[in-house]
């Protein structure tokens, strides 16, 4: 019988074109099947082939778990100290086995076996190809749309298998079974159905890898495509970047007569592409990607990592876009938050601003409105400005004389002195209250109310995943708190 084994081995193994310990594996896993039969209760069993000599051993098998963990499934399981009892030495997370007798080969049933084994082997060689697909570091797939199944489409390309979503297809885009369908691969999932390739159409990455396909110079690095932002089957932009001075990046991917920038537009269901020129300058770079609107000022807030976009009148509408497309996808294509403002909303903006600012001065500073006037006026923010600008820039303001302006930064640093000892006194309030909670430590009271979180009230408004997310906290502790938290509110009620 241990020759008939070797000899089945080998012949699946040269006609299936896989390794033979593949083979040796669907063998084992045909016989365990089959050896488990004789057992009433839920065992679990391995058999081993020796594959130099076709002899094979069949053992059931017990995982150790800790003490403390209990048994879900007594029938494979062993907890620490019963294992123990058996072998001294054995360890959690190792396995008790104990021989049994194996079922004889010719009585498994040969069809049966067969069927064990040809599945082990398709699944191994599906494994290949998408190993072998994978290596080749290809990210468009190009196939035929096989079957559609609930709106999704299963692609065939050559003997490894895609699916497209229903919500990663281009919108009104009508796909059939038999037409040629080209996407991109977002990933690759090992799944029951065996591996398979999940595909996009609608992802930003696809209309570069469309263009790189398209443009010659894209692929051997002369032209750089820097971002891509789309909404899918109406619009899309991407930046581009000339590697070489001597070549223009928008007109060598639009191509002569629009032919390249057209082949990728008929692929993307019409899709209409911007080519925007990129640069390292982010607001140089947020005007070339609202074109074709015409900027006339722009700001930009580094903490907020936002610019206010100053256009005219009539090129608001330009701007923003038919439902807020084109500032949507230039905000998108420069990962700035872009606010579009008229003239008229801009000034009115500046004002309000400068009218903040003078109320804060006059207030932190003991001054009246001409002093924060000027101080506004040269450009102050801030009382942090005020206090530690360099004395010489202050110095250089014509209508402050040196006693005033050490006067100023005096008053400036005595302000930020008194609203830190506030904003101190306000977290030790904070932290005293969150030390109510039952289980509540000072290093999590004072991480919490550096967060905003400022007494039990509004820990118990967070959910858990929020207050996990917040802190870094377990989960287990953060439910416990929470919980701890809203019992006071759940016994008013």
């Amino acid at each position: 019988m241990s020759r008939e084994i070797l000899l089945l081995a080998d012949a699946l193994a040269r006609e299936k074109n896989v390794a033979p310990e593949v083979v040796f594996g669907a063998l084992e896993s045909a016989l365990a099947h089959a050896t488990k039969k004789r057992f009433t209760e839920d065992a679990e069993v391995r058999v081993h082939i020796d594959p130099k000599t076709g002899e094979y051993q069949a053992f059931r098998c017990w995982e150790v778990l800790p003490d403390e963990a209990g048994l879900e499934h007594p029938d494979r399981q062993y907890l620490l100290f019963e294992a123990r009892e058996i072998d001294p030495d054995i360890q959690v997370g190792q396995r008790i086995e104990e021989p049994i007798e194996a079922v004889d080969f010719g009585r498994i049933g040969a069809q049966a076996a067969k069927q064990v084994i040809l599945q082990k082997i398709r699944d191994a060689e599906r494994e290949q190809v998408l190993n072998d697909f994978l290596a080749r570091n290809e990210v468009l797939v190009t196939g035929t749309i096989k079957r559609m199944e609930r709106g999704s489409a299963v692609i065939e390309s050559g003997r490894i298998e895609g699916r497209l979503e229903k919500d990663q297809m281009i919108p009104k885009e009508n796909l059939r079974v038999g037409d040629r369908v080209r996407a991109y691969l977002l990933r690759a999932e090992r799944g029951g159905r065996g591996p398979q390739l999940m595909l996009s159409r609608t992802a930003p990455q696809f209309i570069i890898e469309l263009f790189r396909l398209e443009v010659p110079e894209v692929e051997e690095g002369i032209v750089e495509i820097k971002a891509a932002a789309r909404d899918p089957g109406m619009r899309a932009k991407i930046a581009v970047k000339s590697n070489d001075p001597r070549v223009d990046p928008q007109g060598t991917c639009i191509g002569v007569r629009g032919t390249r920038v057209t082949a990728v537009t008929n692929e993307l269901n019409g899709e209409r592409v911007d080519i925007v020129l990129w640069s390292p300058d982010p607001a140089q770079f947020v005007i070339n990607a609202l074109s074709p609107a015409e900027v006339t000022s722009i700001v930009v807030d580094e903490d907020k990592h936002a610019m206010d976009v100053v256009v005219a009148p009539e090129q608001v509408e330009v701007a923003i876009g038919r439902y807020g497309q084109n500032v949507r996808l230039a905000s998108e294509l420069t990962g700035w938050t872009i606010n579009i403002l008229s003239v008229e909303e801009a000034e009115q903006k500046h004002q309000q601003e400068a009218s903040g600012l003078l109320e804060m001065f006059m207030s932190k500073l003991d001054v009246d409105q001409d002093v924060a006037e000027v101080l506004v006026e040269e450009g102050f923010t801030s009382l942090e400005e005020v206090a530690y600008v360099p004395l010489a820039e202050m110095l250089e303001i014509d209508a402050f004389d040196e006693d005033t302006v050490n006067e100023l930064r005096a008053r400036a640093r005595d302000a930020l002195l008194t609203d830190a000892i506030v904003r101190e006194e306000a977290v030790e309030s904070a932290a005293a209250d969150l030390m109510s909670v039952d289980g509540m430590d000072e290093d999590t009271a004072a991480q919490l109310t550096a967060k905003g979180v400022h007494n039990a009230e509004e820990l118990a408004d967070l959910a858990v995943d929020e207050l996990v997310e917040l802190i870094g906290m377990d989960e287990e502790r953060a439910k416990a708190l929470i919980m701890t938290a809203r019992a006071p509110m759940l016994a008013r009620e």
